[in-house]
């Protein structure tokens, strides 16, 4: 059976893999395991080793912390606004959004949420 936890730490993983345009293949080679292994990593299929979560951070260039955030408030169920999918991570269109939006300059970025945030109210 899965624990809570590891399928956290997986979608984490997958998600920031998915930001930086990295593939299972690639996160694979860096850390030097098979491509399989991250998935099953990924599902929470299988338990990430404290070391080789430090390796993925690494790769994925973020704190080993990232992938334990949001998990308190999950576990809670308080994991955000009631309007918003059980789990956005697990959303390709919701994910794609996001890696565009961190790919326009953070001047144009600011100005682009705030006009997302204009919208959303008058919606």
């Amino acid at each position: 059976m899965k624990h809570p936890v590891d399928v956290h730490v997986g979608k984490r993983i997958r998600h920031r893999r998915w930001m930086n345009g990295t593939t299972q293949q690639q996160l694979a080679e860096a850390v030097g395991i098979k491509f399989q292994q991250i998935q099953k990593y990924e599902t929470g299929m299988n338990r990430v080793s404290a070391s080789r979560l430090w390796d993925i951070a690494n790769v994925l260039s973020v704190d080993v912390s990232f992938f334990f955030e949001g998990l308190e408030a999950e576990q809670t169920g308080e994991a955000g606004a009631s309007d918003l999918p059980g789990d956005i991570l697990t959303d390709k269109e919701a994910l794609e959004l996001l890696r565009s939006y961190y790919a326009i300059p953070e001047n144009q970025r600011r100005r682009l949420f705030d006009l997302a945030r204009v919208l959303s109210e008058a919606a």
